[in-house]
């Protein structure tokens, strides 16, 4: 197996396009075309302007309390680019872009996906809601976030009402809240998921009470995609009507040495977590992640809400020894706040 060093995984994870999706709630679009047209200037963003400049405004702002801030002091850490657009979204696709995103991957760019698709999808999301995570209300508020993993640290922890008290709650996979409410609040602000963590989740975490995800008048979804049937799924979702094409794929993210090792590169994608945690990260002041593994974790139950004390399973697909020395580090430099505790304190 190829070894790299913690610093060459530090640096890649740091320096990652964060290439998501939001969506939420539209109606009375178009339907997606899935007829190729050839690349001219016509086919490129006609999203207002104005629009396009409350989003990079948006996008710029850095705040005394922010974990910019200490990023920037960081010797390490400078070299991080906030600049680089954590959403895609009407806006985000223009010739530049396209240029530039057409050799990477997916969810790293655009590679194989027919330019058609992407634009008929990215176009269904047009407006200056699309174009950011949050608005902020007040500009001099310091925005704080809580990203609550499902690790087995939680169960216990009573820190539901600390994590509900944050301005913003992001959560993902089996998102459990029923019967743990004390531990992990009730707050959703925005699910985070890939296709295939969504199925999964409701798939494998029905008896444990995952029976639907988060929902409500102020819940948005975050979708990582892998895929053009992902960019179809969204549009599809949008517009009301089925997903007419298309295969399920994994996804791939954080670097790795699974990602390139010869047995497991066609597995290898971060958890879900880790995608959800670096999307605060590049858009939240102040960020703590609940629930996310650390040096003890086999001090604790795989989730939260696991009937019986199960240990945390190690798959080919995540490398969570990666992550957990990731988000270690990020917690001692104090660019986040990690949840950590003695199996017995509490």
């Amino acid at each position: 197996m190829k070894v790299f060093s913690k610093k060459r995984v530090f640096w890649a994870a740091l320096c990652l396009i964060v290439s998501t999706v939001i969506y939420h709630s539209v109606s009375n679009h178009g339907s997606l075309s899935q007829q190729r047209e050839p690349e001219r200037s016509s086919v490129w963003s006609n999203v207002d302007a104005r629009t396009v400049t409350t989003a990079t405004k948006l996008q710029a702002v850095e705040l005394p309390c922010s974990l910019r801030v200490t990023v920037r002091a960081h010797p390490l850490l400078r070299r991080f680019n906030f600049s680089v657009p954590v959403l895609q979204w009407g806006g985000s696709l223009s010739q530049e872009s396209w240029q530039r995103l057409r050799s990477r991957s997916p969810p790293y760019g655009w590679k194989d996906l027919p330019l058609t698709w992407v634009r008929s999808a990215l176009g269904l999301l047009n407006g200056a809601g699309d174009a950011a995570l949050f608005e902020r209300r007040s500009p001099g508020r310091c925005v704080r976030c809580a990203v609550v993993g499902n690790g087995g640290i939680l169960r216990g922890s009573k820190r539901g009402p600390e994590i509900d008290g944050h301005d913003l709650v992001f959560r993902v996979n089996g998102a459990v809240t029923r019967g743990f409410v004390e531990d992990v609040g009730t707050r959703t602000s925005f699910y985070g998921f890939t296709t295939n963590t969504m199925k999964n989740s409701l798939a494998m975490y029905r008896r444990e009470g995952f029976t639907e995800v988060p929902q409500g008048p102020d819940t948005r979804y975050i979708f990582i995609p892998s895929g053009i049937r992902d960019y179809v799924m969204m549009a599809s979702a949008i517009e009301g009507r089925t997903v007419p094409t298309g295969d399920d794929i994994g996804d791939s993210f954080l670097d790795s040495p699974l990602r390139t090792y010869g047995k497991t590169s066609h597995l290898y994608m971060p958890s879900t977590g880790a995608l959800m945690l670096l999307t605060a990260l590049h858009t939240c002041d102040q960020v703590s992640a609940y629930g996310f593994i650390t040096r003890n974790y086999a001090d604790f139950s795989d989730h939260y809400y696991d009937a019986a004390r199960r240990p945390l399973r190690f798959f080919a697909n995540h490398d969570m020894r990666m992550e957990n020395w990731l988000w270690e580090a990020l917690d001692d430099k104090k660019v986040l706040r990690l949840y950590k505790r003695n199996a017995t304190s509490e």
